[in-house]
């Protein structure tokens, strides 16, 4: 896929031919991935910033397909947990280019940072509370690190991830300065770094870029050309109702150019959502129709242990007849196999109408979709199915009940 490809993928670009030979051949529930498309949109994103140094945050998507496909791409990796670390090196991440951004880090986190620091000191710690920074000295740290702000400002699509106001994530604002003083003598600070919200679209584009202008200003405060970069985070949407448009990136990058204003650091950013987004969808196979007085019930074998986002955040995912896209639209509502009535993926949602074996398509997978995916009911994990340069193959197994209980099966031992 080339680097002018269309800024969104809708569910109806994707080849349904295809889709449902792999629903056939791997079962579903089934995540498919686009890796080509995943390179594609860091690529699209890259070259509307080409000054700026472009992370891929992480935590939307750790697959390995996705870090490794990234890293050829030219991207480098930013992380939020340990966990992530080690997947980013598997990957073939060099180390000393990873940023690990601590949110209350756990201990064996910072053990794990500090032990990978001693061996390769590129790598960036940020920490977003004085308290992180105290824990770093104990343990003999003295190497790069950046503070993470907090800036008052949240953007993004649910308040649970509007992070920039949320008083967890960052030191305060305006004790950013003297913070800034002390860990000059203790450590190497490269960096400041905040992270508004996630989500982003054109109506949140004026915060976003007022949250942007507060850290850029503060970073003039604290001493800019002292500094070797200020990380703005990502948080940049993607459309995930069909009649939204999404952004223009050019004209994104333009604007934020514009709220940085004159800076002698270098900027850094860190897009997830956006590079992975619309490169993943679920194929789920319809196993009840009911009709009711109140609603037609469609039953599938995806559930909220397949995507949690619906369940979590209120989110919208497009759905879409992959076996029979041109019938009549009907409104049903589209719900898994969980006891609970949050394992619903539409409510009294016009689809082509739905009949039993039929294979539905749920879109925009790829962000926050594996990531959250578990085991209630004991439901195994999907297998996933990744696309690269035409070819097609297994990057995660389907789980069996014997990974649901081995870590019981394997205590008892």
């Amino acid at each position: 896929m080339s680097s002018d490809s269309p800024p969104v993928r809708r569910l109806a670009d994707w080849d349904h031919d295809r889709l449902a030979r792999l629903a056939e051949e791997h079962g579903t529930p089934l995540y498919v991935l686009d890796v080509d498309r995943v390179a594609a949109n860091y690529r699209r994103f890259a070259a509307a910033f080409p000054d700026a140094h472009v992370m891929y945050a992480a935590k939307a998507h750790t697959g390995r397909a996705v870090l490794s496909g990234l890293l050829e791409a030219g991207a480098d990796i930013e992380c939020a947990a340990a966990g992530e670390l080690q997947r980013a090196i598997d990957a073939g991440a060099d180390p000393n280019t990873l940023q690990y951004t601590a949110v209350n880090p756990p201990g064996g986190d910072l053990d794990y940072a500090v032990d990978l620091a001693d061996e390769h000191p590129g790598l960036t710690i940020t920490g977003g509370a004085e308290d992180t920074f105290d824990r770093l000295e104990d343990r003999g740290y003295d190497g790069r690190v950046a503070i993470r702000i907090n800036p008052g400002i949240g953007t993004g699509h649910h308040e649970k991830v509007a992070t920039g106001k949320d008083a967890k994530f960052g030191i305060p604002y305006d004790e950013v300065p003297a913070l800034a003083d002390d860990l000059r003598d203790r450590f190497d600070l490269v960096g400041l770094h905040a992270h508004a919200g996630s989500g982003v679209l054109r109506e949140d584009l004026d915060d976003h870029c007022r949250a942007i202008a507060k850290v850029a200003e503060l970073a003039r405060e604290v001493g800019d050309s002292d500094l070797e970069f200020v990380d703005f985070g990502g948080g940049f949407g993607v459309p995930y109702r069909e009649e939204t448009e999404p952004l223009d990136m050019q004209a994104v990058g333009e604007r934020v150019r514009e709220a940085v204003g004159d800076l002698s650091a270098r900027i850094k950013l860190e897009p997830g959502r956006y590079v992975v987004a619309d490169a993943e969808l679920i194929l789920t196979t319809v196993n009840t129709v009911k009709e009711t007085p109140a609603t037609t019930v469609v039953g599938v074998d995806a559930s909220l242990a397949t995507l949690i986002r619906p369940a979590m955040f209120d989110s919208y995912h497009p759905i879409r007849n992959v076996s029979a896209p041109d019938r009549d639209p009907h409104p049903v509502s589209i719900g898994g196999p969980c006891c609970t009535s949050a394992d619903v993926f539409a409510t009294d949602r016009p689809i082509a109408r739905p009949e039993r074996t039929d294979l539905l398509a749920i879109g925009n997978a790829g962000a926050y979709g594996y990531e959250l995916a578990n085991q209630f009911h004991s439901q195994p994990r999907p297998a996933e199915v990744a696309i690269e340069d035409g070819d097609e193959r297994v990057v995660r197994r389907r789980e069996t009940m014997a990974d649901v209980v081995r870590v019981e099966d394997e205590a008892g031992e």
